[in-house]
């Protein structure tokens, strides 16, 4: 498939450039619809200066299938920096009989491209849903690719004031890690409603969306694909990576202790799939560490400055040292209030 490629740069700084994709529906003839759709996606993004457009083949995501229909792309083991582009959650994209859904939009409106050229070189129906798992930045920031595609972004009920309240936080920080090459183009696509406990039906492939309460953020939402029962978990289950922790310990905890009937999970970064229950037994240790080393520093009378000191997990974990300060601090703030 063609697709429609516009190089762009920053019109603060003429020097950054990159090219985007811009979605059209795949019957269009990108060549015919090229110059109307280039300047009515530029109308309201004057931060960016056009540098030529072409009609061609784009970088594409690969996408492994687990299960039939269901595809996953696995992040780099990594935390964001300038070689990985921040490109380090799982992705998901289940295909139905009718429609697309995909689980988690990428780290950049680059990537959230790349994921969705992979997609148009496997079908050309359409992209019904975007179901984001979360706020973080890893896993929501190339969805605005998708609502230009025709999809419904559907997240969590506190996704959009949490995202509102971080935004140009978020995406200063991100920039600063991964670059503004990187970021070119990038911006927050808020959902266009609400997930309740539903399920989306593509046609042979059903997900089921579960809201969590406050756990790893305060906007985690799980998604089950009915027809293979495999779980994705967004950042619930870290395989490999450090958690995180942005919500709360005790119902990140409480949530990973629910029995529930999987064949697997796809956890929001590292290999997948793993097995339930044990796939999350790192992290449900790591959790059970955390809150035990928490709870012997209240109980000495230790302020938080000494408490965060206390010594990382042993093992493989990519990225603890940083974390687990960062952990610790958040849960003091919130078992000192028990």
């Amino acid at each position: 498939m063609l697709h429609l490629l516009l190089t762009l740069c920053l019109t603060e700084a003429p020097a950054i450039c990159a090219e985007r994709l811009l979605p059209l529906p795949p019957q269009e003839d990108c060549e015919a619809v090229a110059v109307p759709h280039i300047e009515t996606w530029l109308s309201d993004r004057p931060d960016l200066r056009p540098r030529g457009w072409r009609c061609g083949a784009a970088p594409a995501l690969d996408l492994a299938e687990i299960a039939p229909g269901l595809l996953v792309h696995t992040g780099a083991n990594a935390m964001p920096d300038p070689q990985n582009l921040g490109e380090i959650a799982n992705l998901g994209v289940v295909i139905g009989r009718d429609a697309v859904a995909v689980i988690d939009a990428g780290a950049t409106r680059a990537q959230g491209e790349a994921l969705y050229a992979a997609i148009r070189a496997r079908t050309d129906r359409p992209v019904s849903h975007l179901v984001l798992t979360h706020i973080h930045p890893d896993h929501s920031f190339g969805a605005e690719v998708f609502r230009e595609a025709g999809a419904e972004i559907v997240a969590a009920r506190n996704f959009a004031p949490s995202m509102a309240a971080r935004a140009e936080t978020y995406l200063q920080s991100y920039r600063d890690q991964i670059g503004a090459q990187a970021m070119l183009g990038t911006r927050i696509a808020l959902p266009d409603r609400v997930a309740d406990a539903e399920t989306i039906d593509l046609g042979g492939a059903r997900l089921r969306l579960e809201p969590v309460a406050t756990a790893h953020s305060d906007s985690d939402l799980v998604v089950l694909h009915v027809e293979s029962g495999i779980l994705f978990t967004g950042d619930l289950v870290f395989n490999r990576l450090a958690p995180t922790l942005d919500g709360s310990l005790q119902g990140w905890a409480d949530w990973l202790a629910q029995p529930r009937d999987l064949r697997a999970i796809v956890p929001g970064h590292g290999p997948a799939p793993l097995p339930w229950p044990e796939g999350a037994d790192a992290t449900r240790a790591y959790l059970a560490l955390l809150d035990r080393q928490v709870r012997a520093a209240l109980d000495a009378g230790e302020p938080m400055s000494r408490a965060i000191t206390a010594p990382p997990p042993g093992g493989d974990w990519v990225g603890m040292s940083e974390a687990h300060p960062r952990n610790l601090s958040a849960a003091y703030k919130e078992l000192e209030w028990e």
